[in-house]
């Protein structure tokens, strides 16, 4: 047992470390742009669009409600090493969005190398900040409105550490899917913010989302709670994983219907 808490005591201590050397580690700008490249060669919907935070430009994918009227605008964020148009999910979701009445943006996030960990990505979780202010701001000048934010996995954290600075500034709702995923034996290093917020917040996870994903469930739940928005939730998708493999239309259809229950 004491061999045990001591492992643990040095993993966490490592997080610490990597989290303490952001200002020595960078994203992957080069896998960033071939990301792009695969993006941009099997765009089908939408129009692939440049966006710039703090001088550097970065991708985004933009497509307009396909219904007559706008209800307002969601920003998506894909997982961790993926794209803007990720097949699996993120694609599909912002697709459906815009089918449903919703202007989607879907931006392309910092990566790293594909076999980096959570650990590996805590320095650059700052990275994704000026990201989605850019966004915000984008939105802002087409005085689209209401704003929901939604992460998936990775973007979560980067989600939250952008509300560690703005709390819901700018924003209406946000979504969050497979919040808390992290790596074996790498514990999360950063709190969730939740309690800060006004806005509702949907959780959405997998029935057979990570580990990491289920077990923290109660303690978000808590600090949603916390926060005190009546409309907030959190749901479990009967029969998907942390990607919704295989039922991005279950992911559409669970994210629809949390946005039709809220009023504006």
């Amino acid at each position: 047992m004491a061999q045990f808490k001591l492992f643990n005591y040095i993993t966490i201590a490592l997080g610490l470390v990597f989290w303490f050397c952001a200002s020595a580690v960078a994203s992957d700008l080069e896998r960033e742009q071939r990301l792009i490249d695969e993006v941009e060669a099997n765009l089908f919907s939408g129009e692939l669009i440049m966006l710039n935070a703090q001088g550097a430009d970065f991708a985004a994918v933009e497509m307009a409600s396909e219904t007559d009227s706008t209800r307002g605008a969601v920003i998506l964020l894909h997982g961790r090493g993926f794209h803007a148009d990720w097949p699996e999910n993120i694609g599909p979701l912002r697709v459906g969005l815009s089918e449903a009445g919703w202007h989607t943006l879907s931006l392309q996030m910092p990566v790293l190398e594909k076999a980096a960990k959570y650990f590996d990505y805590l320095p650059i979780l700052e990275e994704g900040v000026p990201r989605i202010n850019a966004a915000l701001a984008y939105l802002s000048s087409q005085e689209v409105s209401p704003v929901i934010l939604l992460a998936h996995s990775c973007s979560a954290h980067m989600a939250m550490a952008w509300m560690e600075e703005h709390a819901d500034e700018g924003i209406n709702a946000f979504i969050g899917i497979g919040i808390g995923a992290t790596d074996y034996q790498q514990p999360m290093q950063r709190p969730f913010p939740f309690a800060s917020l006004t806005v509702p917040i949907l959780d959405l996870y997998g029935e057979y989302d990570y580990p990491a994903v289920h077990r923290m469930a109660p303690e978000r739940l808590q600090l949603i709670k916390q926060a005190g928005n009546p409309a907030s939730r959190q749901i479990v998708a009967p029969g998907a994983d942390h990607y919704f493999t295989g039922t991005s239309d279950l992911l559409i259809e669970e994210v629809n219907a949390w946005l039709d229950d809220l009023s504006w």
